[in-house]
């Protein structure tokens, strides 16, 4: 196979992010896999198949075209998912990085075909509205390229919209479970950490207050604080330099 350029920075923040699933509890024995997209260089790196975490190591990623999915480099073989990651990186321009795994809580509104909704502060934080569940997957998308048509059911969804992709960058497939997506690599493992937890409080509230809609001007409020040329959340500065 002929090498491919991959910065050491990009295959370091993608290795760390795979690292942090399990660290963060998304994660049952290998169920999940981060990658992280050079536009320049029209590749992007992924965890291999079915490494345990504690055995895995920067080197072991596995670096694929992204105009056609080839493999090249990496002694390995890519997650299974690897299609869906590509399907994403294809159709929003704005994704530099996926997350994918089978957090629990997301999971049962995904099992549950049910959109996650936005019922407080917490999700609007992050989620400019529900995170969406897609349909169940049709025979065709199973019989063939079943992992691409697992991404276009999430694509479809979102009618293509990369403005939308970005103000709500996670979405379940049904029966499936929760992708995510972000900046980077590592911004979009830290959506999946926030998709699982906004997922667990939904499930407590709703068993509290099945009907519980929150105003949508505090919900604007605070996805606006974050988000937009507004935004005055944070010290930007300081988390940059260290």
């Amino acid at each position: 196979m002929a090498a491919a350029t991959v910065s050491d920075a990009l295959r370091q923040e993608v290795f760390e992010a795979n690292l942090a699933i399990p660290a963060a509890g998304l994660a049952t024995l290998t169920w999940g896999n981060v990658s992280g997209v050079d536009r320049d260089a029209g590749v992007f790196v992924i965890k291999p198949s079915g490494v345990p975490y504690d055995r895995l190591t920067a080197a072991d990623l596995v670096t694929v075209r992204l105009a056609d999915g080839a493999v090249l480099d990496g002694a390995l073989r890519p997650s299974t998912d690897t299609e869906t990651h590509r399907c994403l990186y294809l159709a929003f321009p704005s994704i530099g990085g996926v997350t994918h795994t089978h957090s629990t809580h997301a999971v049962a509104f995904a099992q549950a075909r049910r959109d996650i909704p936005v019922l407080g502060t917490t999700h609007a934080d992050t989620f400019n509205g529900p995170v969406p569940c897609t349909p169940d997957l049709a025979p065709e998308h199973c019989a063939a390229d079943y992992e691409y048509n697992t991404g276009r059911v999430i694509v479809d969804m979102l009618e293509g919209d990369d403005e939308r992709a970005a103000q709500v960058p996670a979405a379940l497939v049904a029966r499936h479970g929760p992708f995510t997506w972000g900046s980077g690599a590592r911004a979009s493992f830290e959506h999946a950490v926030i998709c699982e937890a906004v997922a667990e409080m939904a499930l407590h509230t709703m068993a509290l207050a099945p009907a519980s809609p929150p105003p949508q001007h505090l919900l604007d409020r605070h996805y606006t604080r974050k988000h937009g040329p507004g935004a005055y959340y944070g010290n930007p500065a300081a988390a940059t330099s260290g």
